[in-house]
């Protein structure tokens, strides 16, 4: 994770697009698993409904975690849900979405690190 983070701040830098890859999977799976942390980090309680988030890969496959029918979903494209779990981009620069409150307040404070 932290190694394709820092290569993108490099791509930036120079103005380069970074390779899309679905080894960003990784980076991915971090960046759900770390929702806990992403709040915790900001002094927030976690919520305690469950959360879906639905992302399309590089090779246009849908990556999928949490249960079908959560009220809390996060969907968007996975090369902007890893620049915002990153903190490369601000989720807004993205063509993220949230559905619910919680939903939204994790895409603000979303990381992988504190």
């Amino acid at each position: 994770m932290e190694t394709w983070a820092h290569g993108q701040d490099v791509f930036d830098a120079v103005g380069v697009a970074h390779r899309r890859t679905n080894r960003l999977q990784h980076v991915a799976s971090l960046g759900v698993l770390g929702r806990a942390l992403s709040f915790a980090a900001v002094g927030l309680p976690e919520s305690a409904d469950p959360f879906r988030v639905e992302l399309t890969a590089p090779d246009g496959r849908t990556w999928v975690w949490g249960p079908e029918a959560a009220a809390q979903r996060v969907q968007g494209g996975a090369i902007d849900f890893c620049l915002c779990v990153t903190r490369r981009r601000p989720w807004s620069e993205t063509n993220m979405t949230a559905t619910g409150e919680d939903a939204l307040k994790w895409l603000e404070v979303a990381r992988v690190f504190l």
